[in-house]
């Protein structure tokens, strides 16, 4: 059975998990990972010089952990358990499409290595601002934190990631959730009913 793994990141509140889960609903042969389910226990997570904890960058993340369950993934066709606080690979007769969530997923050359299909949410910086002040966090946003450390972040990573990577579909993210899961939808169907020999392995 074909593997098909693919990326669907982006910026903080953009739309990534919304997507990712209304394609895990539609695609009865798919699995969701959440690169979010990898981040190290807050008291492990670094201060910058900018006097906020560093959760933007990839050493926030236990990128070595999530590489081992798509590694498993990839190799036993395994179910991969998000809603556990810790991931949990499970036997079963497998999907055979991966689909990653997160918000760091090209940044991290193994893991964008191993992606046949890279998307990317993006919107501007008031919605982005917006939505991010009207969610709840634990831990929660420090006073000043989106402008003093997640948007520069954002910023930052994007560049990196668009110097190092050329095949990204960039969505925008204030289209409606019923657009942008129409489009990506239709691109994994074409993906998946490929011959198998044109179908992209790691």
């Amino acid at each position: 059975m074909e593997k098909l793994i693919v990326g669907i990141g982006g910026v903080t509140n953009g739309g990534k998990t919304t997507l990712a889960c209304k394609l895990k609903k539609a695609l009865p042969n798919s699995i969701l990972l959440c690169q979010d389910t990898f981040f190290k226990p807050v008291n492990e997570v670094e201060v910058g010089e900018d006097g906020f904890q560093q959760f933007d960058v990839i050493t926030a993340l236990d990128m070595e952990a999530m590489m081992n369950t798509v590694y498993a993934w990839m190799e036993n066709m395994t179910t991969v358990h998000i809603e556990q606080k810790a991931p949990i690979l499970s036997e079963n007769k497998g999907p055979n499409i991966l689909l990653v969530e997160g918000f760091l997923l090209y940044n991290y050359k193994p893991l964008n290595d191993v992606f046949n299909q890279r998307y990317y949410l993006s919107i501007p910086y008031e919605e982005c601002k917006r939505r991010r002040c009207s969610r709840v966090y634990d831990p929660p946003d420090p006073p000043g934190n989106f402008d003093g450390h997640v948007w520069p972040m954002y910023l930052r990573n994007r560049k990196e990631m668009e110097k190092k990577v050329a095949d990204i579909i960039y969505l925008d993210g204030t289209n409606s959730p019923d657009e942008l899961f129409a489009q990506v939808y239709e691109d994994i169907l074409r993906e998946v009913q490929k011959p198998p020999r044109q179908l992209l392995t790691n």
